[in-house]
This record gives C-alpha cells, sequence and structure tokens, in this order.
C-alpha cells in the first residue's frame, strides 16, 4: 500500500462533517484529516455504514466521498471499532431507537475479513475489544489503539493532525488572544470521575470554569458549571476562550498513553493541556510544567497561565505544538500503509487467500 493505490472499504458510525450536537462522536475532530490524506495518496475510500451526515446532521458533503450500503469489491477493511451498547445497537433492527452499526460491522467482519480474508485493520479507538476476543488472532486482522503504549499486542495509530496545520500554526498570534475562561473541559463523563474529582473539581472551587459535554450523575459536583452537550464548533471555540484545560482520562487511557484529540483540539487553539503527572508517557506529549500532581496543582498552573506574559506563553505553546509531531497525519499513514503491506507479503506467500473473491 505504501506504493500501491487500493480500494479501502472504510466503517465509521459517525460524521465527516460538524454532525449533530447528540452524539459522543470524537472523530470529528480527526476522522475526516484521515479520510482525505489517504485519498490525497492516491487510495480509493469507500464508505460501507450509512451516511450520518446526509441521514441525520442533513448536511451531505460534496467531494470525493462514496457510501455503500452492499458488499463492494474493496482491497482492504478499515475498521473503527464498534461494540455493544445496550437497548441502542444490541436489539432487533426493527426495535425502535435500534442503530446497525453493531449488525452492519458483524456482516464486514463475516464477508471480508473471515471468507475473503481481505487485510482488514481494526482501530480499537476506546479500548473496548476484549483481551480475549478471538479476532486478535485472525492472521489477515491487526488491531490498532491511538494509544503511545497499546496493549495485547495491538499496533499504535494515533489520532492524527494535519501536517500542514502542524507546519503553520502560529504560537504568537495564540498566545495574542483574549482568554474568557481560566479552566474549561470539553469532553464526556464516560470513565472520568476520578479523574475528575481530583484535578478539575478541586480546582474549579477556586477558578471561573466551564464543563461542556454529557454528564448525567453530576450531584456530588454542586458547584460546578455543567452547560450540557453543545455543537462540536462550539466544543472547538471553548478551547479558543480558555487559559488552559485539563486532560482527563479513563485508567485505561491513563496507564496506555492514550491522548484523545483534546490534546490538539486544545494546544492549536492555545489553550495549555494540563496533564496528571501519572498520566503515561505525558513527558513525551506535554512540558513538564503542565504536569499536575494533584488539583491544587492544576489550580496553581492555571493562575501561573492566566498572569503569563503573552511572549512566556507563545514559548510554551511552541514547545506544546512542537510535541503534537507524533500525531502527524503523515506519521500515521504511514502506520496503515505498514499494516496494511504486511498482510499483502503474507498473502503473495499463502495462495489460498483471496480464492472466493471477485476481482
Amino acid at each position: 500500500m505504501g506504493e500501491r493505490a487500493v480500494i479501502i472499504g472504510y466503517s465509521f458510525w459517525g460524521f465527516l462533517g460538524d454532525g449533530i450536537t447528540d452524539t459522543p462522536d470524537g472523530g470529528r475532530s480527526h476522522r475526516r484529516t484521515l479520510v482525505d490524506g489517504l485519498l490525497a495518496a492516491g487510495h480509493t475510500l469507500v464508505f460501507l455504514q450509512a451516511d450520518r451526515d446526509r441521514t441525520e446532521a442533513r448536511t451531505p458533503l460534496a467531494g470525493p466521498y462514496v457510501w455503500d450500503s452492499s458488499l463492494p469489491d474493496i482491497d482492504a477493511l478499515f475498521l473503527e471499532w464498534r461494540w455493544p451498547i445496550p437497548g441502542r445497537n444490541d436489539t432487533p433492527c426493527t426495535t425502535p431507537g435500534h442503530t446497525c452499526d453493531l449488525h452492519r460491522q458483524q456482516q464486514l467482519l463475516d464477508h471480508y475479513t473471515h471468507r475473503q480474508q481481505v487485510p482488514t485493520l481494526l482501530w480499537d479507538k476506546d479500548q473496548h475489544l476484549p483481551p480475549a476476543d478471538p479476532l486478535r488472532k485472525i492472521g489477515n486482522l491487526t488491531v490498532c489503539e491511538p494509544a503511545l503504549h497499546p496493549r495485547h499486542g495491538a499496533t499504535s495509530l494515533l489520532f492524527p493532525v494535519a501536517d500542514h496545520t502542524l507546519d503553520t500554526a502560529d504560537p504568537e498570534a495564540l498566545a495574542a488572544r483574549p482568554r474568557r475562561w481560566p479552566l474549561v473541559y470539553v469532553g464526556n463523563q464516560y470513565g472520568r470521575d476520578t479523574a475528575f474529582d481530583t484535578f478539575f473539581a478541586q480546582p474549579a472551587r477556586h477558578l471561573d470554569h466551564v464543563v461542556a459535554g454529557k454528564w448525567t450523575d453530576t450531584s456530588r459536583w454542586p458547584h460546578i458549571n455543567f452547560i450540557g452537550r453543545v455543537p462540536f464548533r462550539h466544543g472547538v471555540d471553548l478551547h479558543g476562550q480558555a487559559n488552559a484545560t485539563v486532560m482527563l482520562a479513563p485508567t485505561r487511557y491513563a496507564t496506555s498513553g492514550q491522548y484523545t484529540q483534546r490534546i490538539f483540539e486544545s494546544v492549536l487553539a492555545g489553550c495549555a493541556p494540563i496533564t496528571p503527572a501519572h498520566y503515561r508517557a505525558a513527558s513525551l506529549v506535554i512540558p513538564g510544567e503542565l504536569h499536575a500532581g494533584n488539583g491544587a496543582h492544576v489550580a496553581d498552573i492555571t493562575h501561573t497561565l492566566t498572569a503569563m506574559p503573552a511572549p512566556d506563553r507563545a514559548r510554551l505553546l511552541a514547545r506544546c505544538i512542537r510535541r503534537l509531531d507524533r500525531f502527524r497525519l503523515s506519521r500515521q499513514l504511514h502506520t496503515i500503509g505498514q499494516v496494511f503491506d504486511q498482510h499483502q507479503e503474507a498473502d503473495n506467500g499463502n495462495p489460498t487467500h483471496h480464492t472466493t473473491r471477485n476481482r
């Protein structure tokens, strides 16, 4: 794939554009970057799930984007992994509120991965694939995680940032922006209660702040300014209005060094990403003066940032931007190419593969 254009069947349950407000789809920050990078490299992409930009957001996308609800002929399968969500995608198709992402994913696995033995990349973006899942033992399938230290033999495939975006980021202009909020958090509750309690709720008692996202159980934090889910661009704008945010994460992310899209969403808006010091590989991704040992430390760092002269802030942001290099799109495209190339090499050595495919 590194030098050879291929047809990639791409399965994702989400949006390429801004989508709708009532969704947890974090992929909107980077999915189109990856898709456009694959297209620019000469590959053909066919999207194999529903076109939710058209049917839900009512914003169909122009350009070289193709959706196909059948089982078209492809050379490689790329899955943004879906998992069972009780009452939503594990119900019969005719059930009210049912989404068919899981059923469709299984159909794709059965047809392409198992029957046709198509090279398959399973991107476990939320680390929900069980350690003993039989898929991990399939020869023509590679599990990837967006972590610096992926688990269970997975390959590291990080959330991508466009090379041009990194190369043209202007830390001085970002440092000069006026900031409304000392501290913000944009993201959902999912598994973050412990980290939120320690690293956000405590300093938020003394700092003007706002929290945007789906937080359904908030009774223990009556002092927090929760504003609920906001449109995707509003979340981006909140980072642009804030001095700092905190990289909150479920334990499985912190222990594997999985940094969500919030790291580059915040940095590229000039919002400093304060990070719990125990977060694995923090020194590779965030400058040391933004590592916090507890909530009081978060408050101290935020106060320092709020009072920091623009030239000093620009230098700090420049260092943050340089550390985003490992998220660079070209690096992720290289990883994807390596994954599919290794399966192609294995296939070339095993003439029994692909005998059922119509080429």
